[in-house]
């Protein structure tokens, strides 16, 4: 039996020791459970062959065998500092895949708004049943379906007809181990109802030097006329595995906006599919990855056209140094009859060393005639010209570098409408780079 098969195998018993186990929670969700453990077992996890993974080796993920992270465990007090909330607005922690009733603050009632931990909205409120999960269905990844057949927790974020919430939700996910390989599965859930506002900022945290599993899904679906942007910040440990999946659904005249910030983690995955399920939406997808060592990160998104007269927006850009990879497959799919479709696409990267290298596929699938499409995809090291002119100035090398640099990531910095997030990357893109202060100073 293969090492593969072995995993295979061992996470389905797990995963019957943990249906097993006593707990209340509706029939359809057991059913979905069972459903997703099902694909797991009949694809197992993906290889080299698998196109969709041939760019992104998991081997270390898939033969680390990973415990169920404490559900117990609580972070120290400066891991919580860290987590850098920045505002008087509602604020969510999911430590090791649990809502944490105790590090979290809803703030002031506000009509329209429920922010509930996902167990407690799932027994309340039963229409939930129509959007959890519904989105991911049979084109799920196999990491996803792991996540439905094992996340009990997570956040819930419900927004009436007609509601805007004008302060930043921000959803803090925490792993706390104990030394051990552990995993975490958190799912978060948002429902905007007709003409709903709202800001969401996901974050993900961890120890450094020690290995663990965050498996993440975020879903969000977006009535009639409504608008969500959702902001990610990823900041795991140095060891860690971080494999994502975020699914958007948007009704009629929808918008749906994401920004995408990877920082931390050995290995990190992040799977995007929004959906134009009605005419006149809109979605804006942006993403900046900063690696470097020998690190991975791994960007697929799919954006699907279905009705006409809708248009999409996506700029990723990375920045790599030493002996980093990067991925980035991106694709749009414009259906028959969605005329009247507007979408580019782009991808840019620079490398700071001769030994990192990135995969880039941007791709167009269109099917109508009444559109207009573009994409592009370029990758390269410092423009020797700008080098030159900033050293004819008195700039030193590295500091000009780390100048050149920082005006490559800062357009989509800039791009971040929520301030804390937004400082908190900055601080990050400084201290990253050499020559922080002539950074600082530049910008000032």
């Amino acid at each position: 039996m293969t090492a593969v098969a072995m995993e295979t195998d061992a996470y389905r018993a797990s995963f019957e020791r943990f249906a097993a186990s006593a707990r209340s929670e509706p029939s359809w969700l057991r059913e979905r459970r069972t459903m997703a453990m099902a694909r797991f077992v009949e694809r197992g996890f993906p290889g080299p062959r698998d196109e969709a993974w041939r760019h992104t080796p998991i081997a270390p993920l898939v033969r680390t065998r990973f415990e169920a992270a404490d559900p117990a465990a609580r972070p120290d007090a400066d891991t919580v500092e860290g987590l850098g909330f920045g505002s008087d607005g509602p604020r969510v922690v999911i430590v090791n895949g649990r809502f944490s009733h105790m590090l979290s603050s809803s703030g002031p009632a506000r009509a329209g708004v429920d922010i509930l931990p996902l167990g407690e909205a799932l027994a309340r409120r039963p229409e939930l049943e129509a959007h959890l999960g519904v989105v991911t269905g049979e084109s799920a990844s196999v990491f996803c379906d792991l996540n439905t057949a094992f996340a009990e927790d997570g956040a819930a974020v419900l927004l009436a007809p007609g509601t805007t919430l004008e302060e930043p939700i921000h959803v803090a996910h925490v792993q706390v181990t104990d030394g051990r390989p552990t995993v975490a599965y958190t799912r978060t859930l948002v429902v905007a109802g007709r003409g709903s506002q709202c800001r969401i900022v996901e974050s993900f945290a961890g120890p450094d030097e020690r290995t663990y599993l965050t498996n993440a899904v975020t879903e969000v679906h977006v009535g009639p006329n409504g608008r969500v942007d959702h902001y990610k910040l990823q900041r795991e440990g140095r060891e860690a595995f971080h494999v994502a999946t975020l699914v958007a659904r948007l009704q009629r005249d929808a918008r749906f906006a994401d920004h995408a910030i990877s920082l931390g983690a050995v290995l990190s995955r992040n799977d995007i599919e929004v959906r134009f399920e009605g005419e006149g939406g809109e979605c804006v997808l942006n993403g900046l990855f900063l690696v470097n060592g020998k690190r991975l990160t791994d960007t697929h998104s799919r954006i699907d056209h279905i009705r006409p007269h809708c248009s999409s927006r996506e700029l990723y850009k990375g920045v790599l140094d030493e002996q980093a990879r990067g991925v980035f497959n991106g694709l749009i799919v414009v259906r028959r009859g969605a005329q009247k479709t507007d979408a580019w696409q782009t991808n840019k990267n620079l490398l700071l060393s001769k030994d990192a290298l990135v995969h880039s596929t941007p791709q167009l699938e269109i099917l109508a005639d009444d559109v207009k499409c573009k994409h592009g995809s370029t990758t390269g090291q410092i423009d020797p010209a700008a080098l030159f002119y900033l050293r004819s100035r008195g700039i030193a090398e590295a500091a000009a570098r780390s100048l050149l640099t920082h005006a490559f990531a800062s357009d989509l910095v800039r791009r971040l409408e929520v301030a804390s997030l937004r400082e908190a990357v900055e601080r990050h893109l400084q201290a990253y780079l050499p020559g922080g202060a002539e950074i600082r100073e530049a910008v000032a």
